[in-house]
C-alpha cells in the first residue's frame, strides 16, 4: 500500500434511490418497488472506494449544515476519511440526487442537483495545497464547477501531482483542461460528447482516445460497462477485460468504484494497465450489491477475484 495519500475533490449528495419495473413518462406517476436514501456523489464515492482498498484519503468538498450534510460527515468519520479541507456552508443546502434503477436490468438513471459542494472555489483550494502536495495521486470529477476543477487540477499539476479526472457527468469543458490531465477516464458516453464524435465500438473508442491524447492528455482509460476498459496512451492501446463477481443487481457505483481503485493502484506504483484491471476488479464486485458508497468492496475481496482470476 502507498505511503502517501490519495487525495479526491468532489461532490457530495445525498442519493434517493427509486426502484421501479418501468420508468414514468412526464406527467405519469407509477408505484415503484422500492426505496433507499443513502450517501452519494462521485466525488464522494471514489473516496469512499479508495479508503475501502486501503488508502489513505484526504476529500475536498463543500456541505451544508442540515440532515444531509450529517449523512456525509458521518460517513467519512466511519470510513477513515480525513475531512480537513471539508468546508461547510451555510449559505447553500447539501445536494441531492434522484436514482431511478429498473429493478430487472439494474441501469439508472440519475438527476443531480450539487447544491453546497458546487460552490468549492479557488480559496477552498489553495487551503488544501498540503493535502494535494502530500498526495501520491489528485482524483477529480465534473460535479464542481468547471473553473473550480480546471484550476485544482492545475494546482496539483503545478505541485507534480499525478492528476486524475472523471469526466463525469460529461459537461463541456475548455481545451486548457485536457493538458492538466495525466489520466482521463471517461466512459463511452462521456468520451463522445468530449470529442462530437460517434463511440459506439472498439475502433470507436481508439479514435476518441487519439483524439484527446491529441488535445494534452497523457492516458486515456475509457470504462466499457460489462466489456472492461480500453487503455491508450503513447506506447499502449489495449483492452482490460471486465470481471464477473456474480449476478449484476445495480451499475449506479460502478464507475466510481473503477475510478477509486484505479486511483489506489496508480498511487502503489501500478502500471496503467494493471491499474486499470484493479480499477475493474473493485467495480466487478460493486454491481453485485444495491446502494452506492454501500457496493463499495474492501481490499480483500478484490485480491480475492483478482487471484481467482489470474
Amino acid at each position: 500500500m502507498s505511503d502517501k495519500w490519495v487525495t479526491v475533490m468532489g461532490s457530495f449528495v445525498a442519493d434517493l434511490a427509486f426502484r421501479t419495473k418501468v420508468l414514468p413518462a412526464w406527467g405519469e406517476t407509477i408505484m415503484g418497488s422500492d426505496f433507499k436514501m443513502g450517501p452519494g456523489g462521485k466525488g464522494s464515492n471514489q473516496a469512499v472506494a479508495a479508503a475501502r482498498l486501503g488508502g489513505k484519503v484526504s476529500f475536498i468538498s463543500k456541505l451544508g449544515r442540515d440532515a444531509f450534510g450529517d449523512l456525509a460527515r458521518n460517513l467519512y468519520k466511519a470510513e477513515g476519511i480525513d475531512t480537513q479541507f471539508l468546508y461547510e456552508t451555510t449559505e447553500h443546502a447539501t445536494g441531492g440526487a434522484a436514482i431511478i434503477v429498473d429493478e430487472v436490468s439494474g441501469e439508472n438513471a440519475i438527476v443531480v442537483v450539487p447544491g453546497a459542494c458546487f460552490h468549492v472555489n479557488t480559496e477552498d483550494i489553495d487551503h488544501a495545497k498540503p493535502a494535494i502536495q502530500n498526495s501520491s495521486v489528485f482524483l477529480t470529477q465534473l460535479e464542481l464547477s468547471v473553473p473550480a476543477v480546471v484550476y485544482g487540477l492545475r494546482a496539483a499539476k503545478n505541485l507534480g501531482v499525478p492528476t486524475i479526472l472523471n469526466p463525469a457527468p460529461a459537461l463541456p469543458v475548455p481545451d486548457e483542461i485536457f493538458p492538466l490531465c495525466d489520466y482521463l477516464t471517461p466512459n463511452e458516453s462521456e468520451a463522445a460528447k468530449l470529442v462530437n464524435l460517434p463511440v459506439t465500438n472498439l475502433k470507436e473508442v481508439e479514435k476518441a482516445a487519439d483524439v484527446l491524447l491529441s488535445r494534452g492528455v497523457k492516458n486515456v482509460v475509457v470504462t466499457l460497462g460489462a466489456h472492461g476498459a480500453f487503455v491508450k496512451n503513447a506506447s499502449v492501446a489495449k483492452v482490460v477485460p471486465a470481471f464477473n463477481a456474480g449476478p449484476v443487481l445495480e451499475t449506479t457505483g460502478a464507475g466510481d468504484a473503477f475510478n477509486g481503485g484505479f486511483a489506489i493502484a496508480l498511487s502503489e506504483g501500478q502500471d496503467i494497465v494493471v491499474a486499470a484491471r484493479f480499477g475493474c476488479a473493485v467495480a466487478g464486485v460493486s454491481v453485485t450489491r444495491l446502494g452506492t458508497a454501500p457496493s463499495m468492496p474492501k481490499r480483500a475481496e478484490v485480491d480475492v477475484l483478482l487471484k481467482a482470476n489470474p
